[in-house]
C-alpha cells in the first residue's frame, strides 16, 4: 500500500488536472456554439449553389469547363483536414487512418498519390506513411475566413487545371453534433453534376444575361470555393465538439480515480492511526509489567 504521502501528492495531482480537463471542456464548449453557427449558416448556401449547378449542367460540355474534364486516372490529390491542436479523441486520428486507406488503395490500383495536408495533425500523422506531402497548408488556421481558404482552393484547382493530378479529393470529418463526427471522403475535382429525378423535375428554362458558358465558368470555381470552406468549417466545428467530449470523459475518470485514491488514503490512514494507538496500549502495559 503506497504511503499517505504519495496518495496525497497523487490526489493533489489529480486535482489539478481536473481543473485543467474542466476549463477545456467549458472553453470548447463557447467555442463549439460560435462553429456550430457558422456551419448551418453555410450549409444552405453551399446547398443552393449546388441546385443553381445542377440547374445549367446541360451547359458544362458546351462550356468546355477545365475543372469538369474526365480523364484517365494516373494521380490522384487527396486533401486531409485535421487541426492543428491534440486532446480532442479519435478526431486526428479518424482522418489519417482514412486517408492512409485511401491511398493504399489508390496504390495498389497503380495510381500515384500526392497528399495536401490542412492541419499540423495531419502533417505528423503522415509524413512518414511513405506518401508525398506536397503542400502542407496548416496556416489557414491562423485567422480562419472565406479569402484563406480560397487561396488553397485554387491552388488545388490549378494543380487539376495544369494536369498535375488528374483527380482530387477531400477527407475531414462531417460535423453532425457535439458528440458524433463522421470521418468523410469527398469528391472534389473533376466536378460532377448528377441530378436524380426529383431535381430534374425542378430544373426550368431560364433567360440566362451573361451566356450559360460565362455564368458556368464563374459559377464552378465559385462552388468549389465554397465546397472546401465548408469542409473546413465541418472540421472545425468538429474538432470542438471533440474536444469537449474528449474533456468531458476526461474530467470524469479523473473524479472516479480521485474517489478511489481518496477511499485508498483513509484506509492506509486508519490503519496508520490504528496502529499507533496499538503501539501506545503496548508502552503503557509494558510499564506496568
Amino acid at each position: 500500500m503506497a504511503n499517505l504521502k504519495e496518495l496525497r501528492n497523487r490526489i493533489t495531482s489529480i486535482g489539478s488536472t481536473m481543473q485543467i480537463t474542466s476549463a477545456m471542456k467549458m472553453v470548447s464548449a463557447a467555442k463549439l456554439k460560435k462553429a456550430q453557427d457558422a456551419i448551418q449558416q453555410l450549409r444552405p448556401y453551399a446547398n443552393k449553389l449546388r441546385e443553381i449547378l445542377v440547374n445549367i449542367s446541360g451547359s458544362i460540355a458546351e462550356g468546355g469547363s477545365p475543372f469538369s474534364e474526365e480523364r484517365d486516372v494516373k494521380t490522384v490529390m487527396l486533401v486531409a483536414i485535421t487541426s492543428n491542436r491534440g486532446l480532442c479523441g479519435a478526431f486526428n486520428a479518424n482522418v489519417v487512418k482514412l486517408t492512409k486507406k485511401t491511398a493504399e488503395a489508390y496504390k495498389k490500383e497503380g495510381r500515384e498519390v500526392k497528399i495536401v495536408v490542412i492541419g499540423k495533425k495531419a502533417f505528423d500523422g503522415l509524413k512518414s506513411s511513405g506518401f508525398t506531402i506536397v503542400a502542407n497548408h496548416s496556416s489557414v488556421y491562423e485567422e480562419i475566413n472565406f479569402a484563406r481558404v480560397s487561396e488553397v482552393a485554387e491552388w488545388i484547382m490549378s494543380e487539376f487545371a495544369l494536369g498535375v493530378v488528374d483527380s482530387v479529393e477531400v477527407l475531414y470529418n462531417q460535423f453532425k453534433n457535439a458528440g458524433v463526427q463522421i470521418p468523410t471522403k469527398e469528391a472534389f475535382l473533376p466536378i460532377k453534376v448528377e441530378a436524380d429525378a426529383a431535381q430534374m423535375s425542378h430544373i426550368k428554362d431560364y433567360l440566362f444575361e451573361p451566356s450559360r458558358a460565362e455564368i458556368l465558368e464563374d459559377l464552378i470555381p465559385t462552388t468549389l470555393r465554397t465546397q472546401l470552406f465548408k469542409s473546413v468549417l465541418d472540421s472545425i466545428a468538429s474538432e470542438h465538439g471533440a474536444r469537449m467530449t474528449a474533456m468531458h470523459k476526461a474530467t470524469d475518470n479523473a473524479k472516479d480515480l480521485q474517489k478511489g485514491l481518496m477511499l485508498e488514503y483513509n484506509k492506509a490512514r486508519q490503519a496508520a492511526i490504528t496502529n499507533e494507538i496499538l503501539e501506545i496500549v503496548g508502552g503503557a502495559e509494558a510499564l506496568k509489567g
